[in-house]
């Protein structure tokens, strides 16, 4: 009796295992191609770029401190990087070019070394003047009205060996941004 129940246990056992049901729902669409960068999928671009402009003073203590804002999230693995309007010429159509030059720069002047430089956290940037001298003998040209801009990238940026960081003009065509969009925030 025994060895016919375990037999009977066994045929039922392998009848259910043998039955397939209707097919169940269709699963989620996966990526239709590649939407992240340099064909990855499923990487999504999150970079910014921040404008602002100020003017470095003693009672600043010759920093720039920039929050950003709300909307904007720095993750560890980001890259950081921060521009300064070096100059602007008249081209031959009339139009202004803009110079931009990544920081830190080193301007040798009359009264010694100055350096424009930075720092960041996941939450703002300092940029600040160094040098060799007393910062209170600088001229109106090396500290008021700075203009900067503010990169931030995807850490794969830095795995892109194409990838110039002194080239603001390649960063946003990276990031896919319209320099035109960009909004100026005044720190003074």
């Amino acid at each position: 009796m025994k060895k016919i129940s375990l037999l009977l246990f066994a045929i039922t056992g392998l009848l259910f295992l043998s039955c397939e049901g209707p097919a169940g729902p269709p699963g989620p669409p996966g990526f239709d191609g590649f939407d992240g960068i340099d064909g990855q999928d499923g990487i999504t671009v999150l970079g910014k770029v921040l404008e602002i402009e100020g003017t470095f003073s003693s009672e600043n203590e010759y920093v720039l401190f920039y929050e950003f804002p709300l909307e904007v999230e720095v993750f560890e693995s980001d890259i950081v990087l921060v521009y300064i309007l070096w100059e602007q010429f008249e081209d031959t159509d009339g139009e202004f070019v803009d110079v931009w030059r990544l920081l830190p720069q080193t301007r040798l002047l009359d009264q010694g070394i100055l350096q424009y430089n930075f720092d960041h956290t996941f939450f703002d940037v300092s940029i600040f003047l160094e040098s060799d001298f007393d910062l209170s003998t600088l001229g109106a040209a090396d500290t008021d009205n700075q203009i900067f801009r503010v990169a931030i990238l995807p850490a794969e940026f830095g795995k892109d060996e194409t990838f110039d960081p002194t080239n603001l003009d390649a960063v946003m065509t990276k990031l896919q941004i319209d320099k035109d969009l960009i909004s100026r925030q005044s720190l003074d």
